[in-house]
């Protein structure tokens, strides 16, 4: 297992040993004691899973309070750009954003710890999202940035987004205020 780094301190892309031959392929998702070594949270209570179209956006969700969640992504079928966005207010890279590609193919996943606002495109037919949260959901404690902010400027590689009534109707960064870290 490999993990790098990126633009926003804490947010990792980790690449896993991918074990391949005639009859398919096998590699470890997860691994606490591997993923600890590099910060990663490693209690995780609940497992989310959606099957998304091409051209749909989701995002950008995050929780806040006791509530709020660390995320571990994988694409299991399909392809995606994923998005994390900075929303701590004491750090250097507010308001900034990181993204990479999860596909089947490449078996990548990425860490998206506390402190970020987080988001997806599907770039195939059809794409099954994976993801492993620190926290549980609480509606009362979740909370939206706009995909479409131009203050972050976003390139989700979709020219006709679907999104939700809930996702467009969601906050602008300026106006997140106390609903950051």
């Amino acid at each position: 297992m490999k993990v790098e780094k990126t633009n926003l301190e804490g947010v990792l892309i980790i690449k896993p040993d991918v074990f391949a031959d005639s009859r398919g392929y096998f590699f470890e998702s997860f691994r606490k004691d591997k993923l600890k070594e590099h910060g990663v949270a490693s209690d995780f209570v609940q497992d989310n899973i959606s099957k998304s179209v091409k051209g749909t956006v989701r995002g950008l969700h995050y929780q806040v309070g006791m509530y709020a969640q660390g995320k571990l992504c994988q694409v299991v079928y399909g392809k995606v750009i994923d998005v994390a966005v900075d929303i701590r207010k004491d750090s250097p890279t507010y308001g900034q954003y990181t993204s990479a590609e999860l596909s089947e193919e490449n078996h990548n996943l990425i860490w998206i710890p506390v402190g970020f606002a987080h988001g997806f495109s599907v770039l195939s037919d059809e794409a099954i999202f994976h993801y492993k949260c620190t926290q549980v959901y609480n509606k009362d404690h979740e909370r939206s940035l706009n995909y479409a902010d131009k203050d972050i400027n976003i390139d989700w590689q979709t020219e006709l987004p679907i999104v939700s009534d809930k996702d467009k109707a969601a906050k602008f960064f300026k106006d997140i205020g106390e609903d950051s870290f």
